[in-house]
């Protein structure tokens, strides 16, 4: 699954975990295996209901007269239990707190092979989970999410995932719609009810439960094919045009990862299907993947290089798990960072192969910098992490299985070479083709195959907390001292020794890069006897630890940054030192002043970095005074910079216009007078033409459009509004729902909020606004306010995940008053599966606290220095 705003909110298991008595009892009995699921399923569009006929060929272990399965939201009509000797009729007992359902019968079950036969009936639901409603204007779709735990709300089942089976699967579906699910039709038959016909698939290979996938309606589709196998993208029928690049992009993807990983692509065909609701990004059911429509969809000639950035990454991210995580699965959501890990550090490998120019490697580093922020607050949690019941397990979809994951399977691979960790992947999965693997099966298949030490390494990230930080001394005798302890991001009264990891680091100095394990016991680094004046820790960016030079060590690599270092190091380079800032180990105008230095980088990515730490700044750090003085020297350093890359030319790079649009994007953070004049000048003709686009600088307008916002007024914000209400182009549509959330007139943002708390916007997307206007310090408080006023209509907007995101936004204030309201609040009004995140939220704001605190005076001393020159 590609979470859209992937990264997201954790918390340390102490916040989580109750008894493990109670919450082991959310698990399956043992003993039961189930070996083939058939499913005959007939939904009712109309009615929202659904009938399924299913039977499942199980083994017992041992005799019984209950078998238990999972069933959430499903009556049943009859079960039947039949083995060799004879059928029995079992009674039925549901635990609804446990989703399940037990089949009692007379007689015992022998052991061996039993066959349950079950009709049932369910609800078509509109919480986007199990078997749902998904709506257009037009008409309605029945569609299904069942990751983590949702399987059960539309066939009772065995779901985990380390109970594979096969599956023959047909749908009942009405006369002139169309049904795809993970195999090919093999069979397309009028009847048996009059209306309708019933389209019958091939049998699956063994999967889990939660990527079994059946979607019934009026789809259209763009095909192709990649290395034999056929490949489809499809939507509702209006925005079938939009599904080409995503063809483009899977047929390439898919080549790649079969020469990658030696292992062909095992399913007979590959479908990716645009879903009006849908609340991930995406969903890797094995070779019916399910996207939300701005992940799959956009304009193959017009659309924006971030657009099709964004639909080339998560096509890659899910067909990577078409092998991590469908062919081989984790053995049980502790060890989820086996499927979202993998896909996150393999989702970059293809796609940059394909565009080299799109900055995928900066795109790597600048995640790299936001999941090592993520990883040093307080409230964390390790890799592998307990989770049983279906609230935990939702919260293992986080930064930390996705990103910290995939972070260091990255620096594992920098360390062994790209073709050794490749044998070592490869080996992996051949040893677990159709199985279940937990993260001892990965690392002992990558330290067999490199003959280094990967299992400890491992191990050591993904059993401990945290982030490391390595502090280096002057370098003495062809040796650099070095000490390892755990980094806190803002509170160095935290930092801790008692931690310490065996991790690869790799050196840039003026010689060679070199690469060596340091292990707790080491406390120095060997370096080569060329080395000069450069000595960069993190070569190529891929460590995940933070640094700390000596004074001498980061003059010398400050002043060579530029022409040293590339861009995903450079971006390294001022993560590690903004992280210092914030944990009280480094001085707010040393970083200022680094800044200035880079004003002229030439990427538009380190660019980016840059942007967000100064945004940080500016709603956190400075108050009122010193957020005019910090305009003004912004202004000053980078309005020349801005003015020197001159007006958009056609045939500008990616770079050059993500440069052009950023160095925008912080002078319109300043107010820059001509900036400002020149962004509402260019939204107004982008909403003028009626298309939101500029084909000469589609990058640069978007940045103009939303600058434009944040001082717009009603007229402009009629037209952003007019826009967020027109569905045929989903990005564009997506873009304006943002942009609403950037208007700062207090009337308007009232409107926004009573328009995204109305019903009418889809549920998967009100989350957004709201938590983009809490983040915002000029709309902050007014939506705060609302939040509590209102909170039954907030609520009632939340999915299963998406209230949780909320209460991450709300840890964007910074006030002790503000942590106590916030805690309070939430304690009172409960919202699913964001127990960690709650604790991640008031841990943030009692950082900025403590940031504010110990750096604003030094902020204020440096920007007067500034004001007087």
């Amino acid at each position: 699954m590609n979470a859209v705003l992937r990264r997201t909110l954790v918390a340390l298991s102490a916040f989580v975990f109750t008894s493990a008595s109670a919450l082991y009892a959310q698990r399956l009995p043992q003993g039961v295996h189930p070996e083939h699921y058939s499913l005959v399923l007939t939904p009712d569009l109309k009615a929202a209901t659904f009938t399924g006929e299913e039977t499942i060929d199980v083994t017992l272990d041992q005799p019984a007269t209950a078998i238990t399965l999972n069933a959430s939201e499903i009556k049943f009509s009859s079960v039947k239990i039949s083995t060799g000797s004879g059928e029995q009729t079992a009674s039925v007992s549901l635990d609804a707190a446990k989703e399940q359902a037990t089949f009692t019968v007379a007689n015992p079950i022998p052991a061996g092979k039993a066959t349950l036969t079950i009709g049932y009936t369910g609800i078509l639901n509109d919480k986007l989970r199990g078997f749902y409603l998904s709506k257009t204007k037009a008409r309605n779709y029945a569609v299904t999410q069942f990751e983590p735990t949702d399987a059960r709300r539309a066939y009772p089942s065995f779901d985990e995932p380390a109970l594979k089976a096969t599956y023959d699967i047909a749908m009942v579906i009405d006369a002139g719609d169309n049904a795809i699910s993970n195999t090919q039709v093999v069979s397309d038959t009028p009847g048996p009810i009059a209306g309708k016909h019933t389209v019958k698939f091939a049998t699956t290979p063994k999967m889990s439960t939660y990527l079994v996938a059946f979607l019934v309606g009026d789809f259209k589709c763009t095909s192709g094919k990649a290395d034999g196998v056929p490949i489809r993208a499809c939507s509702t029928p209006d925005k079938v045009g939009m599904t080409k690049f995503a063809v483009e992009s899977a047929e390439y993807i898919l080549s790649y990862y079969n020469k990658y990983f030696g292992i062909k692509y095992p399913m007979p065909k590959l479908d990716m299907i645009a879903l009006p609701d849908f609340e991930a990004g995406a969903m890797e059911n094995f070779g019916c993947i399910t996207y939300r429509e701005t992940d799959l969809l956009v304009d193959a000639k017009k659309g924006s290089i971030p657009a099709k950035k964004r639909v080339a990454i998560v096509v890659a991210h899910e067909m990577a798990h078409q092998w991590f995580g469908d062919m081989v699965t984790m053995q049980w959501w502790d060890n989820i960072w086996l499927n979202e890990g993998f896909a996150s550090w393999m989702e970059s490998k293809p796609v940059a192969k394909w565009k080299p120019e799109w900055s995928f490697p900066e795109d790597d580093a600048d995640d790299m910098d936001k999941t090592l922020n993520l990883d040093a607050q307080a409230t964390t949690r390790t890799i592998r992490a307990k989770a049983e019941t279906p609230e935990e397990i939702n919260e293992m979809f986080d930064g930390i299985a996705y990103g910290k994951a995939g972070a260091v399977l990255g620096m594992m691979e920098n360390y062994l070479g790209e073709e050794v960790f490749r044998q070592g992947v490869h080996n992996y999965l051949a040893a677990h083709l159709y199985a279940n693997a937990t993260a001892e099966d990965f690392w002992n298949a990558q330290t067999a195959t490199s003959h280094q030490p990967v299992d400890v390494m491992m191990k050591s990230f993904v059993t401990q907390p945290g982030v490391p930080l390595l502090i280096f001394s002057q370098a003495a005798s062809g040796s650099v001292p070095v000490a390892q302890q755990r980094f806190f991001l803002s509170n160095p009264r935290q930092t801790s020794t008692a931690q310490q990891w065996s991790l690869p680091v790799c050196l840039k100095t003026d010689g060679q890069p070199s690469c060596h394990v340091l292990t707790p016991e080491e406390n120095s680094i060997t370096i080569p006897a060329t080395t000069g004046s450069l000595f960069y820790a993190n070569a190529r960016a891929k460590g995940y630890y933070r640094t700390a030079y000596s004074s001498d060590q980061l003059r010398a690599v400050s002043a060579q940054a530029e022409t040293a270092l590339s861009a995903p190091e450079r971006i390294g380079l001022l993560g590690d030192q903004w992280a210092l800032v914030r944990s009280g180990n480094g001085s707010i105008g040393d970083y200022l002043n680094l800044m200035a230095a880079m004003k002229n980088d030439p990427s538009g990515s380190v660019m980016g970095s840059l942007t967000v730490k100064l945004a940080w700044i500016d709603s956190h750090l400075a108050n009122e005074e010193d957020r005019k003085l910090l305009a003004s020297s912004l202004q000053h350093e980078f309005g020349p910079v801005y003015a020197a890359l001159g007006r958009p030319r056609r045939g500008d790079s990616y770079e050059r216009q993500e440069l052009r649009a950023q160095l925008m994007d912080i002078l319109g953070m300043a107010k820059d007078p001509a900036v400002m004049a020149e962004a509402r000048k260019i939204a107004d003709e982008s909403y003028a033409s009626g298309s939101h686009r500029d084909d000469l600088d589609p990058m640069l307008t978007d940045k103009a459009v939303r600058i434009a916002a944040a001082s717009g007024d009603a007229a402009f914000y009629e037209k952003v509004l007019a826009a967020s209400k027109n569905p045929a182009d989903p990005g564009s549509q997506h873009d304006a729902l943002i942009t609403l959330a950037l208007f700062t007139d207090p009337a308007l943002v009232t409107r926004t909020l009573d328009y995204v708390t109305s019903g009418a916007v889809r549920n998967q997307d009100s989350w957004i606004p709201i938590s983009v206007m809490l983040l915002n310090v000029e709309t902050r408080e007014q939506t705060w306010t609302y939040i509590q006023n209102n909170w039954e209509k907030v609520h009632a907007q939340f999915t299963t995940n998406s209230g949780s995101r909320v209460v991450g936004a709300a840890g964007s204030f910074c006030s002790a008053e503000k942590h106590d309201e916030v805690a309070t609040f939430f304690a009172s009004h409960k919202v699913d599966a964001a127990e960690r995140t709650l604790a991640k939220a008031l841990d943030n704001i009692n950082d900025c606290v403590q940031v504010r605190a110990a750096q604003q005076p030094a902020l204020h001393q440096w920007l007067m220095s500034q004001a007087k020159q």
